[in-house]
Formats: C-alpha cells, sequence, structure tokens
C-alpha cells in the first residue's frame, strides 16, 4: 500500500511520518519524501531556493524527482511487499505547481496531471493534513516562495479540488489540532487502512 501524506506547509507532514514511523518494522514499511534525496531533489530545492526560476521548468525538475523517485524507491518497495509512506506525493505537484502556472498555462492542474498519468502510481490513500492559509504560512515561516500566505491559500485550494475529485483516496485531519491529537488521528486512518 501506498499511502501519501499532503497539505500545505505548516501542516505537520514531516512530524506525522516521523511518528508513524515508530510504528511500523523497518522490514516491512519504507519511508521517504519528496523532494527526495537525490540529485534530482537536490536540483529541486536549489530551484526552490531562486525567486526567478522558470515555473515551467522548475515543474519538470519535481517530474524527474518523481520518476526517480517511482523507480528507484516506491515501486521496488511496494513489489516487495512493503508499505510506503511518503512525506509529500505527486497531489503537492498538481497543487503547487498548478498555483504557480496559474495564468501561464490554461488548466494548468489537468496539464501536470496528464504528464505523470502515463508513469506515476497513484497512492492508494492520502493524508491530508487541514489547516488555514494563514496559520500555514506563519509555522512554516515564509521562507521561501512557496510558503507566503496568498500563494499558500491557491494551493490550499487546489488541493480542495484534488479532493473533491477523489473523495474516497482522502483522509482529512484538523492540522489546528494540538500536535499529540493530530498525531493520534493520523495513526488511528493508518491502522484502519491497514487493518
Amino acid at each position: 500500500m501506498l499511502i501519501t501524506l499532503e497539505g500545505i506547509d505548516g501542516g505537520g507532514k514531516t512530524t506525522i511520518a516521523e511518528a508513524l514511523a515508530e510504528d511500523f518494522p523497518a522490514d516491512r514499511s519504507v519511508f521517504t519524501r519528496e523532494p527526495t534525496d537525490s540529485w534530482y531533489g537536490d536540483s529541486v530545492e536549489r530551484s526552490i531556493a531562486n525567486d526567478d526560476a522558470d515555473p515551467l521548468a522548475e515543474l519538470f525538475l519535481y517530474t524527474a524527482d518523481h520518476a526517480d523517485h517511482l523507480s528507484r524507491v516506491v515501486r521496488p518497495a511496494l513489489e516487495a511487499g512493503q508499505v510506503v509512506v511518503s512525506d509529500r506525493y505527486s497531489d503537492s505537484r498538481y497543487a503547487y505547481q498548478g498555483a504557480t502556472l496559474a495564468g501561464t498555462l490554461d488548466s494548468p492542474m489537468e496539464y501536470i496531471r496528464s504528464v505523470h498519468e502515463p508513469f506515476t502510481r497513484p497512492p492508494d490513500a492520502t493524508l491530508y493534513l487541514d489547516l488555514p492559509a494563514e496559520l500555514g504560512a506563519e509555522r512554516a515561516g515564509a521562507t521561501n516562495k512557496f510558503e507566503a500566505e496568498a500563494y499558500l491559500k491557491d494551493v490550499r485550494t487546489n488541493y480542495e479540488r484534488l479532493i473533491e475529485a477523489e473523495p474516497d483516496r482522502f483522509h482529512r485531519i484538523d492540522a489546528t489540532q494540538r500536535r499529540e491529537d493530530v498525531v493520534a488521528e493520523a495513526r488511528a486512518v493508518v491502522s484502519e487502512l491497514l487493518g
């Protein structure tokens, strides 16, 4: 099973990933993230730090990192019967790059999905850590172009569109709760998913 953790910055995805990793035997699970720690991921990180990066070029850096992640980590782990939990995955690209490319492309989210569709492996379930954009920006520190409140509002709107299209895959968790409550709810959802 492929479980992804999604939501705007500041929602606690990494905290949830770390908490869930405590619950799973290492030989039966893989915890991973996007951007990855590969050289593709390094290129993505460099692009994030560059306010003048071309948005379309940036999309394809993320897409290359995702393709490598699938071939090097996700697919081999799934084929070995392991549970894969990814801190960010393709939905982040649809939501974030969809917001970045608004005004540059017609229907940017649909375009991005069409690029991914031939090769990506859709998640089986997604924990969506939901919080208002202003709180996300405050928690994240607004340290880069993807953490500004106005931008995160657009990203959050895109996530809502994704949830509306696939309501059975997404499990919404109120990320404004106390950290302990968010972790407990995430653990309960994953426990139910895995039976």
